[in-house]
């Protein structure tokens, strides 16, 4: 299994301008690709229930179910990318993805449903793998923080705009429309990856994994603490945003009586604030270490979630005060996805394609069991969710504040090393 280390195939001061900005917007779009899937059917909830005649809670399970799919599906990204580079395993995923939303315009069960919201995201967890997988390539720990920050500006789109389309193709087309765009999405992306993303992993780099050297690379990672600790404060801080979409069509529609229209703009607030927040950390990076916002973030949060808890139980403040306090908990995971990102991934050069795919898996695994549990202890009432908010902000501080000091990057890489030596005699 022959590897150098040698220098990536592109690097950013090898591209033009323009170059450069086609890459920052695909890698944008290929991060969305999870957003896009989620929030744009948000609105349609009710109707896809009533079509489908099922439950409102199974509807909401498809949103665990495409959770599941992702952290699944990311597993083997991660070893495809380290071998074949990055833009063959994206090109394969893409297709799946299109294949997959055609099967869930035309299902007409809720079990259907529920298949193929599953191929979709094993399908769409390319795109997740491979752009964090490319950032690690090209830029260091405090540069990749950066750059995760721009591409929420990016990402953060679709939370906005997702809903606001979904809801306005709902009234055209019905949510079978909504599906339909979404494989018109992945199209897309296939033909912008194929034309303007470069390959980041030269040839002399590629890492030629069998099952036993791919579960030795991810048991590596398992046993090296700050990033376990790290990967578990990221699937918490997916678990308080997906708690949040899983919860909100019923806070927001059923609950407080907000059209499916209007929930829209409610939900593209909460988005825009995270996305500002994102933003705020690239400037905060110029003075502030990637660890130090982290830890302020998480205290952030963790408090936040637990008020939010309080006002959901009691009542007190009603519809406003819950939908302040959801807005300042968002805000902070602005900070933390970027940061948590970067730190997770920094000493990872050598297996950033097994490492981006092992930490999208923890979170997406973290994220959708969150998701199931408010959809399964739906009970006609807002706490579910912000239990569940609150519990997931709590454990991600536990795990950062127990994590330790990060190993340095050559005590990481030693045992990925040694397990290459024994494998090429």
């Amino acid at each position: 299994m022959a590897m150098t280390t040698t220098a990536p195939a592109i690097q950013p001061a090898d591209m033009t301008r323009g170059q450069l900005t086609r890459m920052v917007l695909i890698l944008g779009a290929l991060t969305a690709f999870s957003s896009m899937s989620i929030d744009m059917y948000l609105p349609a909830f009710p109707q896809i229930a009533r079509d489908l005649r099922v439950p409102l809670g199974t509807v909401q399970l498809s949103i665990s179910a495409f959770l599941f799919g992702s952290a699944a599906g990311q597993l083997f990204y991660g070893p495809l990318a380290d071998r074949y580079g990055r833009r063959r395993p994206l090109l394969w995923g893409l297709a799946l993805y299109v294949a997959s939303a055609v099967g869930c315009a035309c299902v007409h069960t809720g079990e259907g449903l529920l298949f193929w919201r599953v191929v979709m995201a094993v399908g769409g967890g390319a795109g997740m793998v491979i752009s964090r997988a490319v950032v690690r390539d090209l830029y260091d720990t405090a540069e990749a923080a950066r750059m995760f920050s721009l591409l929420m500006l990016l990402m953060g789109a679709a939370p906005i705009l997702a809903p606001i389309v979904g809801g306005q193709i709902l009234l055209v087309t019905g949510w079978r429309g909504i599906f339909g765009f979404l494989g018109v999405f992945g199209l897309a992306s296939i033909v912008a990856a194929a034309v303007g993303l470069p390959e980041s992993l030269p040839v002399e780099r590629r890492i030629r994994h069998n099952f036993a050297e791919m579960t030795a690379t991810y048991g590596h990672l398992l046993r090296n603490r700050g990033y376990l600790h790290h990967a578990i404060a990221l699937g918490c801080v997916a678990g308080v945003n997906f708690s949040y979409i899983s919860g909100a069509p019923f806070l927001f529609i059923e609950l407080h009586g907000v059209s499916p229209q209007h929930f829209g703009l409610f939900f593209g607030a909460n988005a825009f604030g995270l996305i500002g927040a994102s933003q705020v950390n690239r400037r905060l990076l110029k003075h502030f270490s990637a660890q130090r916002i982290l830890n302020g973030a998480l205290t952030a949060n963790a408090v936040t979630a637990l008020l939010l808890t309080v006002a959901g139980i009691t009542g007190i403040g009603g519809f406003p005060a819950q939908v302040c306090l959801i807005f300042v908990c968002l805000c902070t995971t602005g900070l933390l996805y970027p940061n948590i990102t970067a730190l997770a991934l920094a000493p990872f050069e050598k297996s950033a394609g097994s490492a981006s795919a092992l930490l999208g898996t923890i979170q997406y695994s973290l994220g959708a069991s969150a998701g199931a549990l408010v959809g399964l202890f739906h009970n006609g009432t807002a706490v579910p969710m912000t239990a569940t908010m609150a519990a997931c902000g709590i454990t991600g501080w536990c795990a950062v504040k127990l994590s330790g000091r990060p190993r340095s990057p050559n005590q990481v890489n030693k045992p990925l090393s040694a397990l290459q030596r024994r494998n090429r005699t």
